[in-house]
């Protein structure tokens, strides 16, 4: 090819960050970085390699970028600042976040505040996010836009704040913004979340323009964890009408039912899967060790090492059968009896990702995961212990938010 220039390597990184390719994307930058009589990266290259590092929660790598950046002196750049801000948020560490916000060379915009509100409603922190979306209506510099009101809300939600983040959505009004479809489906969930759900199905139903999708699969979810038969086909059916085919609306429905043991109606609805060739997205975690980042999927034995990964499986559920622990199978779709369903709940990749943290890092050392999907409650549950037993600090960033487990207890105080 003809001789590489600065656009061709922005072009290759970004375009690997943005094709789910973010080993590669940071791969290539350190090759960047390191070529003798290469190019140096510029803000462009930067934004790509914090992107990716953001993907993965590769707080190593992402930190090293910062430091290119700070001896580079390319923080100058408020675009820049707020990318390192939201890499440190999704990486877990959300005080080198509020580090890097506080102390800001350049002048914070609208992105940069709202960054901030959402690394920590991610974190669960809601006093915090509340006291921040005061601080920035308050500065009289920067107000408040849809998304900052998404984030505050967010953090009523994870926060458990109910009331705070009913306040916060009607006041929209009052500062000139139409609530959107994102705005009721954040407090729908803070609804359903708090177990109220009839107050959740007459939010839906007041809305001024149609609820889409999201809106009565955030209903669904909260009727499968309350048990809720009767709101969970309300809004399965909705769901059918509006030709939804996601895998996550059949799944949710089943684990309803089978949690009742209704077991024909399981078969209905895996026969409604097939019939439409819908089929579950996999589970998969990343963990970092040593710089190198580890990906498992559930029931994996692709790793060098399952073998010891699983070994280690066996001793944790010994261990913690002797604080009492039960399987909480309920969420196993399958007809089958419980040894396997146990089995089947104790190979989820996130397990599989912790297990090989505890026998690759040594004792101490903090354990990081990043989670694709929503983690389950038997994963909640035997992280907690695990946490407890081995007396390490486990992190885990699933879709929605992070959980700190330490001392046998989470950060979300079992509210996600």
């Amino acid at each position: 090819m003809c001789k590489r220039d600065i656009a061709s390597w922005n072009a290759l990184i970004i375009g690997l960050a943005q094709g789910n390719r973010p080993n590669e994307a940071i791969t290539m930058f350190k090759r960047m970085r390191d070529e003798l009589g290469g190019f140096k990266p510029n803000e462009v290259t930067v934004l790509g390699a914090l992107s990716a590092c953001s993907q993965l929660g590769a707080f190593r790598e992402g930190e090293e970028i910062h430091e290119y950046i700070l001896m580079e002196k390319l923080d100058g750049n408020v675009i820049v600042c707020n990318a390192v801000i939201d890499m440190y948020g999704k990486c877990g560490f959300v005080e080198k976040a509020y580090e890097v916000f506080s102390s800001m060379k350049c002048k914070r915009n609208i992105v940069t505040w709202n960054t901030m509100i959402m690394a920590f409603a991610m974190d669960g922190n809601a006093r915090k996010v509340l006291e921040l979306f005061g601080e920035m209506r308050e500065s009289g510099g920067v107000q408040p836009d849809a998304v900052s009101y998404l984030g505050a809300l967010c953090g009523c939600n994870h926060g458990g704040l109910v009331d705070e983040g009913v306040r916060l959505f009607y006041s929209m009004v009052e500062f000139g913004l139409e609530p959107n479809v994102k705005h009721y489906g954040s407090v729908v969930d803070l609804m359903g979340r708090a177990g109220r759900l009839e107050e959740a199905y007459e939010i839906i139903n007041s809305m001024p323009t149609s609820p889409d999708v999201v809106l009565w699969q955030t209903l669904l979810g909260a009727s499968k964890t309350y048990g809720n038969v009767e709101m969970a086909e309300i809004a399965s059916q909705k769901l059918m009408e509006m030709g939804s085919s996601s895998c996550g609306d059949f799944v949710l429905l089943s684990n309803v039912y089978a949690a009742h043991k209704r077991w024909d109606d399981v078969g209905r609805v895996r026969e409604a899967m097939k019939k439409r060739d819908v089929r579950k997205i996999p589970g998969f975690s990343y963990t970092e060790v040593e710089g190198v980042i580890h990906k498992f999927v559930n029931g994996d034995q692709s790793h060098e090492k399952w073998r010891e990964i699983y070994g280690k499986m066996d001793e944790i559920q010994l261990k913690m059968r002797g604080f009492g622990y039960v399987a909480s199978t309920n969420n196993v779709l399958h007809d089958i009896g419980e040894e396997e369903k146990e089995n089947a709940l104790s190979h989820h990749s996130e397990k599989l990702a912790v297990a090989f943290g505890l026998i690759s890092t040594s004792e101490g050392t903090p354990i990081q995961v990043i989670k694709n999907l929503r983690i389950c409650g038997d994963c909640h549950m035997v992280i907690k212990l695990i946490s407890k037993i081995f007396n390490r600090e486990i992190i885990v960033r699933d879709r929605a938010r992070f959980h700190r487990f330490k001392d046998g207890l989470c950060s979300c105080k079992d509210y996600w």
